[in-house]
């Protein structure tokens, strides 16, 4: 998935942000609004990993998102 296109749409995937890393406060979240370097930032600073973990963990979570996560105003 193109980070992007989560950052153009992050308020329809913090959901999943919430269950990949519950320990994210809703202030985290909203501080992040679809950064990739915030997110990297605040899942160092909550989880206590180093940048390289905390960007990897990411790449491995955006790999998974499907346009399933998007709500499809098309109807």
């Amino acid at each position: 998935m193109n980070w992007d296109r989560i950052q153009g749409q992050w308020k329809q995937v913090t959901g999943k942000v919430r269950e990949q890393w519950g320990k994210l406060t809703d202030d985290d979240i909203d501080v992040v609004a679809g950064r990739r370097d915030q997110l990297a930032g605040k899942i160092q600073e909550r989880y206590g990993v180093a940048k390289d973990d905390a960007e990897k963990q990411i790449a491995t979570w955006e790999r998974r998102v499907t346009d399933d996560w998007f709500i499809n105003d098309k109807v």
